[in-house]
């Protein structure tokens, strides 16, 4: 049964307050506009890349990195009979992107991401031909000392 003991409800006072929702609401249109921003550049750098022509250049690998990222992963275990809760370590997750540095006789440098097995192919210093599409790596082949002259 409800009693008046602390006043009337009134329609105000059903429901989250405005503050909560003003920023659940923020919060919610931040999240979904920085999922459509990166959506949007996505999707403009593939067309930008498909509407890009084959290239076909001689080039010197001048450079090679990694960008590694790493996710650690924790999972909340009872550690004691207490009822406490502390954190369990598991083994943590990573994965890497490889790119590599290509410069082209006129001194133009282009660096793209290449899968593991060709970066591990290549190195600096070596000459040959680069075929690229856009920001798209499409082959390298290493040129041998005895094809001519250096770059």
């Amino acid at each position: 049964m409800v009693t008046d003991e602390f006043g009337p409800l009134t329609p105000d006072m059903s429901g989250p307050p405005t503050v909560f929702l003003l920023f659940f609401g923020l919060i919610f249109t931040l999240v979904i506009a920085g999922f459509v921003t990166v959506a949007v550049k996505g999707l403009s750098q593939w067309r930008a890349n498909e509407a890009s022509p084959l290239r076909s250049v001689d080039a010197m690998v001048v450079s090679r990195r990694t960008d590694v990222h790493r996710r650690p992963r924790s999972v909340g275990a009872p550690t004691d009979g207490s009822g406490t809760m502390a954190m369990a370590s598991t083994s943590p997750s990573s994965s890497t992107a490889y790119f590599v540095t290509f410069e082209e006789p006129s001194g133009e440098r282009r660096e793209l991401p290449v899968s593991g097995v060709e970066f591990g192919q290549l190195a600096e210093g070596d000459r040959g031909h680069l075929i690229h599409q856009g920001t798209r790596y499409k082959g390298f082949t290493r040129q041998r000392a005895a094809d001519g002259p250096p770059l």
